[in-house]
């Protein structure tokens, strides 16, 4: 064992009506993590494994959770968690294949230690920025809601999490909604080194539960009989009743955060009494004074668990390096998505863009009862844009969810709900707002599936772009801080028939998906769109003029500045809308460059780091022979979007298209 044998008994046990079958099956239960991490501990030693983060002391907390839930009820566990993995019966061999970056892992070898999840034992595991996981539990407890499921969903965090402002944002949507989640706190002394004294300035972390109008229990995290007893009782209720009740574990950290941190900063006087409280020690001794263990019983048991971890480490060991293979790392950023194209029928009206999105968006919910839509103000009063107005009469407050200012948690509730079988919709209220939610869109969605092939069923709406005096904050479009994140697809139409078409792929689309949808063009633009539902491809521009003098490629609001342009300049000119930024239809640009030999790149994006930087960068690589003049880009100045009319109209590139465009064409 890794802790001194105690010679008494340190915690009040209540066995209350547990059968001694089940207080053998706790004791094993912790046996056999802590078994798991001495000899994890020695291999990181040997050079063996890269990393560890030890849960010693802290087994009883993870074996009680997860053995008081049912086996089909999701756990989003931490790193210092490996009892809930054990207990859930994961094969040993494929959890040392994980921390050796073996193939029978559960990431291919792209993550390590216990930063995956696995859907056959309806275990989520944590990302390093740990608060992300809680709502993402909100997400897939609301989904058991829905559907009248009686289950509790766990999650873990620990208590230096909890100053994370996803830990506030989750308690608080949990709380508004009712979901049925057990928060759990592991209070272990420390984060790293930091102690709880300079983590949070309230006696408990219990106490803050009240700010969110919401029920909390304090357990004593190494009594593994109070634990298992509380967290089982507690379940059952909220089965019945759901609800979120918020559980802060006393227990202690008795090594370091990880393990090259060592514990030099704890006094020796508190790892001393901490070691005392050792939870298996404690129960061994008691059941050893009930007589339902023997000395010989916990031997025979401690040499079956250590003959397990030997087999299944020969298993892993003798598994073959993964060899790395290009097309499948690059196949696997996205999860897998055959385009079915659905025809537009020859029933049509004359719709503006912000028709087109709404009708779009009706008739996806309309097929598919699984969708649900979340975002500020968009039930009864319809969005700030209206594009959900009449919504709630259709499909009902529970598929159209007004979602308190935090969109962190409601992105990651979107990811939750995907896990848990629903479709996820959600609105920025503004573009610019999704630097609120950002840790969660390009660290949680963006890298699930090449992780864990996990698909992020979602699409973020973003309503973006200047042009309608609404300032710095109101106004940025802001495309290419996802188009530079693999795993995430960002579509930008200009037109009402592209975004409706491109709407319902994106929604049919298990990948997560930003769809841009500028302001400026919601009410302004007009064009015939089929009424019936019908689909177009994501990942393919559409060549709007064709021509031979230069090329034009741009996106969004750009379109409409060409068009303008074009109609009185007499020019031959191949004009190119994206409509998609990821995935790229380079094919379209290319060839379009190659004949024509000029090119011009119109974004209203600042030009810095702009997507169009890096579109004049791949035609450099693969068109420098066939190009006649130098790639001229147009786009916006490289400063905040101004308020103030003559300020903006400066700011544009609008501005500056067609003086670029005359030199060009003279060079």
């Amino acid at each position: 064992m890794a802790t001194k044998t105690t010679t008494k008994v340190h915690f009040d046990y209540d066995r209350t009506s547990l059968t001694d079958e089940m207080l053998l099956q706790l004791y094993k239960a912790m046996l056999t993590p802590r078994l798991i991490e001495e000899k994890m501990l020695i291999l990181l030693r040997q050079g063996k494994i890269s990393k560890w983060f030890a849960g010693i002391g802290q087994e009883a907390i993870s074996v009680g959770v997860t053995t008081a839930m049912r086996p089909e009820e999701y756990i989003l566990p931490m790193h210092r968690n490996l009892g809930v993995f054990t207990t859930r019966d994961i094969p040993l061999y494929r959890l040392f294949a994980q921390w050796q970056g073996k193939a029978s892992g559960f990431t291919k070898g792209r993550d390590r230690s216990f930063h995956f999840g696995t859907q056959e034992y309806n275990i989520v595991g944590m990302i390093s920025h740990l608060g992300p996981q809680l709502g993402v539990a909100d997400g897939i407890a609301l989904a058991h809601k829905l559907r009248n499921e009686k289950a509790v969903t766990a999650v873990f965090t620990g208590e230096g999490g909890t100053s994370e402002g996803d830990f506030h944002e989750a308690l608080n949507v949990a709380s508004v909604w009712q979901l049925p989640v057990l928060f759990c706190i592991e209070n272990n002394g420390y984060g790293l080194s930091t102690p709880t004294s300079e983590q949070y300035n309230c006696e408990n972390l219990a106490d803050r539960a009240l700010g969110y109008g919401m029920e909390s229990h304090i357990i004593d995290g190494n009594n593994i009989l109070e634990v298992y007893t509380t967290v089982q009782k507690l379940a059952d209720d909220i089965r019945e009743n759901p609800r979120p009740v918020l559980l802060e574990f006393k227990t202690f950290r008795m090594r370091g955060h990880e393990e090259a941190s060592g514990t030099k900063y704890v006094p020796k006087d508190l790892m001393e009494t901490w070691a005392q409280k050792d939870p298996i020690e404690n129960y061994k001794t008691y059941l050893l004074e009930l007589e339902v263990l023997t000395e010989a019983m916990h031997d025979e048991m401690a040499s079956q668990i250590k003959e397990e971890i030997i087999k299944n480490l020969d298993i892993a060991y003798s598994e073959e390096a993964i060899v790395p293979d290009l097309e499948t790392e690059l196949t696997d950023v996205y999860a897998p998505f055959t385009y079915t194209e659905t025809k537009p029928s020859t029933s049509t009206e004359e719709q503006r863009l912000i028709d087109a999105i709404s009708l779009g968006l009706k008739q996806s919910m309309e097929r598919n009862e699984d969708t649900v839509i979340m975002g500020q103000d968009i039930a009864e009063y319809g969005g700030v844009f209206k594009i959900t107005d009449g919504f709630v009469e259709a499909f009902g407050k529970e598929r159209v969810r007004n979602t308190p200012i935090c969109e962190s948690a409601i992105v990651e509730a979107a990811m939750g709900l995907a896990i848990n079988g629903k479709k996820a919709i959600m609105e920025m209220q503004f573009a610019d707002f999704a630097t609120s939610g950002f840790n969660p869109i390009v660290n949680y969605l963006a890298k699930s599936h090449y992780r864990w092939s996990q698909a992020a069923d979602v699409v973020v709406r973003m309503p973006c772009g200047a042009g309608v005096g609404a300032g710095p904050y109101h106004s940025q479009t802001n495309e290419a801080w996802f188009t530079h994140t693999p795993g995430l697809k960002v579509v930008y139409p200009a037109f009402p028939y592209d975004a409706k078409g491109l709407l319902a792929t994106a929604i049919e689309d298990p990948n997560p998906v930003l769809f841009f949808e500028h302001k400026a063009l919601y009410r302004s633009i007009r064009q015939e769109v089929p009424t019936e539902y019908y689909t177009l491809p994501i990942g393919k521009a559409a060549t709007l003029k064709e021509g031979n003098d230069v090329t034009i490629v741009t996106y969004g609001a750009g379109v409409h500045w060409a068009l303008e342009t074009l109609e009185h300049i007499s020019i031959s000119a191949d004009l190119i809308d994206l409509r998609t930024l990821q995935p790229l239809d380079t094919e379209t640009i290319f060839a379009s460059v190659k004949k024509t030999g000029k090119v011009l790149l119109l974004t209203e994006d600042s030009g810095f780091g702009s997507v169009m930087s890096d579109i004049s960068a791949m035609i450099s690589e693969d068109c420098f022979e066939f190009l006649d003049a130098p790639i001229r880009r147009v786009t916006s100045l490289d400063t905040p979007v101004p308020f103030a009319g003559q300020l903006e109209e400066q700011y544009l590139s609008r501005k500056r298209l067609e003086t670029t465009l005359k030199d060009l064409l003279d060079y």
